[in-house]
């Protein structure tokens, strides 16, 4: 055979692979309103940059005529490639290949590129799309997904690891998302769930449809598994490019710095009014956020999710930063177990990726109730305390109204190592609310008062002047400095500044014993 020969045989082979379950598939995929593997990847990477890895293996399954149907690739692409050209290993799982279901060869080709990724240091964007193991493989196929969690775990901060769920996934194929760092959905279109609608009405006699039980907007808003709902495929991958933009590519980088245009100087006299004069009125943390941080621009995550506590990312100065907030407008902004967990899975991700958290409080509290106890609060309130004093990144503080009780101290306080603690004049640490603490210190005195709504006014009144403030916190030195609102950029980009080169870490150990 010519070497003329041999090229336009693997010229022919490319080919062959490219076009997956062939051309009835793929015309069935774009009917379902999805995009194909390989075009999903293209959108999501640099034009031009991706590398194909494996793109011959087939599987190796002699069952059930199984080896009368070989497709080259087994239904999953893998390779690297860049994104604003930094590096970056992708697989694409393809739902036109046997329903995207696993074998054991597909797992080995996604083991393959995760090695890789820990070696080179990047991080793993997984674009799944599979109907799980694939049962004419055996245990040999969830002997692949065994192979993939082990990974996903040795990976855990160590390079992100991002999770796209781009149609049905079932059974194990939603363990490995759900180890990774962020996932994402896309409405209609994308599922997750251990076991399906039709195998829970025939244990269980329940009857839910496919959305219900594991649709995009069910894990966004009500399990918290999923992070972003994007409206396509093509809004899903462009959401993963702008998150990428914030990570650094392992976690021994710092995230990448842009050059920034917004006046680092700049003050916003909307703060100054921003909070309101009466302590119980709600207004909208992501107003503050969007005034001080460059070109206005915050990249929530978890967005529908637990919305009494905000979580995200943004830029001061061109420094990538994660944001932790109370959110007033929301349960008042009290601390409850589903905002604890949120909190504290975010600021484990920055603390392993070394991205400074600035956290804006407004907190009356941790949520009282029945429900709430029931269900744990201590313990997954726990969770967001272990997760802020653990970790060592920078940590920068602003109150701008509540910090009262034990929520006060797990919002980043400077007992838990907190760097910089800055708070608005409108700021009341104190114990409790003014209400509350005059109710049990002046119990026997308003009992025994002639007129004891008037008593119990003017003791509010003078508790709220003597405690609830933030110049009894500053004068113990709890508070570094005490701003005008509309100085917080210019305050948090010193700050930040300043805490530039900190060093700061844990005593040695395997790891700590966070309350799960």
């Amino acid at each position: 055979m010519t070497i003329e020969e041999k090229l336009q045989e693997l010229k022919r082979r490319n080919a062959e692979a490219e076009q997956g379950g062939g051309a009835t598939r793929i015309e069935k995929q774009h009917e379902s309103g999805k995009l194909t593997a390989r075009e999903r990847i293209d959108v999501l990477l640099d034009e031009g940059s991706f590398q194909e890895i494996d793109k011959f293996v087939v599987h190796r399954c002699t069952n059930f005529g199984l080896e009368k149907q070989q497709i080259l690739g087994d239904g999953v692409v893998t390779g690297y490639g860049a994104i604003d050209g930094r590096l970056v290993y992708v697989f694409a799982q393809d739902f036109t290949v046997f329903g995207g279901s696993l074998s054991k060869a597909y797992a080995e080709k996604i083991c393959k590129i995760m090695d890789m990724a820990l070696k080179m240091g990047a991080p793993v964007i997984g674009l799944n799309d599979s109907g799980g193991a694939r049962i004419q493989d055996g245990v040999q196929s969830l002997a692949g997904y065994a192979d993939i969690f082990l990974r996903n775990v040795m990976a855990s901060g160590v390079v992100p690891q991002i999770s796209a769920i781009m149609g049905p996934c079932a059974g194990g194929a939603v363990y490995s998302p759900a180890i990774t760092d962020f996932i994402f959905m896309v409405r209609e279109t994308s599922y997750m769930f251990i076991t399906g609608p039709e195998v829970i009405k025939t244990v269980s006699g329940e009857e839910i449809t496919k959305d219900e039980l594991g649709g995009a907007m069910t894990h966004n808003e009500t399990s918290g598994v999923a992070h972003w709902a994007a409206g396509d495929d093509e809004e899903c991958l462009l959401l993963i490019r702008e998150l990428f933009s914030f990570l650094p590519l392992n976690n021994q980088e710092d995230p990448p710095i842009r050059t920034c245009t917004d006046d680092p100087n700049r003050c916003d006299s909307s703060l100054k009014t921003l909070v309101p004069d009466k302590p119980n009125v709600p207004y909208d943390m992501k107003e503050l956020i969007q005034a001080v941080v460059d070109d206005n621009y915050f990249l929530e995550v978890h967005e529908h999710y637990a919305r009494n506590i905000l979580v995200g990312f943004a830029r001061l100065n061109g420094r990538s930063v994660g944001l932790v907030a109370n959110q007033p407008s929301f349960l008042a902004g009290a601390l409850d177990v589903d905002s604890s967990l949120k909190g504290a899975r975010f600021v484990r991700f920055c603390d392993a990726f070394n991205i400074p958290l600035i956290v804006f409080e407004d907190v009356p509290g941790f949520m009282p109730g029945v429900q709430q106890e029931l269900t744990g609060i201590i313990k997954h309130g726990a969770k967001l305390l272990y997760a802020m004093a653990e970790a060592t990144v920078p940590k920068i503080t602003v109150i701008t109204r509540k910090a009262y009780g034990g929520a006060y101290c797990v919002m980043n306080s400077k007992h838990i190592r907190s760097d910089y603690n800055l708070a608005f004049p409108t700021a009341e640490i104190a114990v409790m609310g003014p209400e509350g603490a005059v109710n049990i210190i002046h119990r026997s005195e308003m009992a025994e008062a002639e007129n004891p709504e008037e008593t119990r006014r003017k003791l509010v009144e003078d508790y709220r002047r003597k405690f609830a403030n933030p110049y009894d916190a500053a004068q113990l030195g709890y508070i570094d400095e005490v701003i005008d609102p509309v100085e917080t950029r210019p305050k948090l980009i010193r700050a930040l500044e300043m805490t530039r080169n900190k060093r700061d870490s844990n005593p040695p150990k395997k790891h700590g014993n966070i309350p799960l």
